[in-house]
């Protein structure tokens, strides 16, 4: 099984202050990674590596074979989904929903004066399908909810058919509701053996779906677990992950987290 990441001693530093801190990690094809951690702690940094927006300050990045550095990455971003906050200013909010995801076909965020096979609209169909969006297609995408927006952002990421899927807290501002019914269609994609690779960034153990399959827990840049969730997904490891003592359960194939009453 190959790599579709790799980072060895990697390092990101922003005004002298190492964002993340000789980090090394890899990802091989098929396995569905949550990257968990406080606010701050490098969770986004390892996130935009991923999708090579961001370079290291040292160390090597290969992302599906290819070393940051040493690729043109405007032919490997193409292979790479990415779905996540930033990307919402950069769509027009007077496209359709269908018109959003179709654009990804071309690496486009607005209409212009392209053509659409009837494949690329049955596709992007069959994506909003999945994540329960027929109801909108002809909807514009500035009066959606966060929560329909989140599945439009996710529908249009997996568009271009990527190797790798990147999740930018794909739950945060979502009410109760809204995360449960999009926790429950991530965990069908994540169980999906088609499906990309998939790496997901959060701060709450409640916002794993099942099917994810590993975790790697970083604090201060600095990585302290990685591997199969059944293994490092811990009471231990969330304690020194966020800093105080903490009691993870599981129910079922979902997780809860609280802290210890004071005494």
């Amino acid at each position: 099984m190959s790599d579709v990441l790799e980072l060895v001693d990697v390092s990101v530093v922003r005004e002298g202050r190492p964002l993340v801190d000789q980090v090394s990690w890899s990802v091989k094809e098929g396995e569905r990674w949550v990257i968990l951690g406080p606010n701050g702690a490098g969770k986004t940094t390892l996130l935009n590596l991923a999708s090579s927006y961001l370079f290291p300050s040292s160390g090597t990045a290969t992302i599906l074979g290819e070393r940051l550095g040493a690729v043109d990455v405007f032919e490997l971003r193409p292979r790479i989904g990415m779905a996540g906050v930033a990307m919402v200013d950069k769509l027009p909010s007077r496209q359709t929903v269908l018109e959003t995801v179709l654009t990804a076909a071309y690496g486009m965020t607005a209409t212009w004066q392209e053509h659409y096979d009837p494949i690329d609209e049955e596709r992007a169909r069959a994506f909003l399908d999945r994540l329960g969006m027929t109801e909108y297609l002809d909807r514009r995408f500035g009066t959606l909810s966060e929560g329909e927006r989140k599945r439009t952002l996710i529908a249009r990421a997996m568009m271009t058919d990527p190797e790798l899927l990147l999740l930018d807290e794909p739950a945060a501002g979502l009410d109760l509701g809204g995360r449960e019914d999009l926790v429950r269609r991530l965990g069908r994609l994540a169980r999906d053996p088609l499906a990309p690779s998939m790496l997901m960034v959060t701060h709450h153990v409640e916002e794993i779906a099942p099917g994810f399959t590993h975790v790697l827990m970083i604090r201060q840049g600095q990585v302290l677990a990685a591997g199969p969730i059944a293994t490092e997904l811990n009471s231990r490891n969330l304690s020194l992950c966020f800093g105080l003592p903490l009691v993870l359960e599981q129910h079922g194939d979902r997780f809860t987290a609280q802290g210890l009453p004071l005494s």
